[in-house]
């Protein structure tokens, strides 16, 4: 299932670590970076932005984002390497991190957190190119206390293909995962079209929340979006909170679920689970990594 991904690593782990001499460069002499040159050379990095009850404080969950780490650059955002990547590029890079995630959620049960839920995003092009369901069903953890992975998929890709949405959301139950709505908002779609969504989240676009514990339209637009959500069983998910006053607006008109700068920024998974080692005063066991994170595979001794 993963042989795509594991081909990835086949020049073997000292690519990753290797000088960028043969780097194309701009008219600064800055190396450009791509998609296809960070999956050859074994630079992607999921990091993690926690997700917060706004009524406990407590961390509830995690959503994966990618980097890559440039032996020259350090570690870039998604906007530094992914604009004109290839569509192959995109569905491999989106099958590794839906594999990552899944192994990364073992860590953080290690270290004591095992109610994390975690998300990744998954373009639409994803549901119809990728096995997603099967892919989960191969890698996922095989505790009994797994809470399930959630996909995010923005409202502008989804809503005009319901059926497929919807064919996707019913194999991903089978495995205790769910879908997620991204970016609420920003589509523009119907409210009404939330009853013909097979989701069980609703990320509310950052629009709608930065200040809006001083804009009466915006809070008025808030409380439209919860009150459906509320009906339709959703949980509502407030992004970019960026303050205490937005934090607790958001708390107050019925928000459940809080993510943003206020509570932290995205950070790589070791600096996840020293986070949550040091509330739980679990330590992380490390485990063998898998061959093909080395690289060729191993020789097999026959005698």
């Amino acid at each position: 299932m993963l042989k795509a991904l594991k081909g990835m690593f086949a020049g073997g782990a000292v690519a990753a670590a290797a000088p960028a001499d043969d780097d194309e460069r701009d008219a600064s002499g800055k190396p450009k970076v791509t998609l296809a040159k960070a999956l050859k050379r074994g630079w992607l990095e999921l990091w993690y932005q926690p997700k917060v009850s706004l009524q406990t404080g407590s961390w509830i969950g995690a959503e994966g984002l990618i980097r890559a780490r440039h032996p020259e650059l350090g570690v870039l955002g998604p906007f530094a390497f992914l604009p004109g990547a290839a569509e192959s590029d995109l569905l491999t890079m989106t099958e590794w991190v839906i594999a990552t995630a899944l192994r990364d959620w073992n860590d953080c049960a290690a270290v004591g957190m095992p109610r994390l839920n975690l998300a990744v995003n998954v373009p639409a092009s994803g549901f119809v190119e990728l096995p997603i369901a099967r892919i989960i069903r191969e890698e996922r953890p095989k505790s009994d206390e797994w809470p399930g992975l959630i996909l995010e998929v923005t409202e502008d890709q989804i809503v005009n293909d319901l059926k497929i949405a919807n064919e996707v959301a019913s194999e991903l139950r089978e495995q205790n995962c769910s879908l997620a709505i991204d970016d609420f908002g920003a589509g523009y779609s119907s409210l009404a079209r939330l009853r013909q969504l097979p989701f069980s989240e609703l990320k509310i676009d950052r629009a709608y929340v930065t200040d809006c514990h001083r804009d009466r339209g915006k809070e008025g637009l808030l409380e439209s979006i919860i009150e459906l959500a509320r009906r339709f069983g959703l949980k509502t998910v407030g992004e970019g909170i960026e303050t205490a006053h937005e934090s607790h607006k958001l708390q107050g008109l019925g928000v459940g679920i809080g993510q943003g700068f206020f509570f932290a920024k995205p950070m790589a998974k070791t600096d996840l689970l020293a986070q949550i080692s040091s509330t739980t005063g679990k330590r992380l066991v490390e485990r063998p990594r898998p061959w093909w994170q080395f690289g060729a595979a191993p020789t097999l001794k026959t005698g």
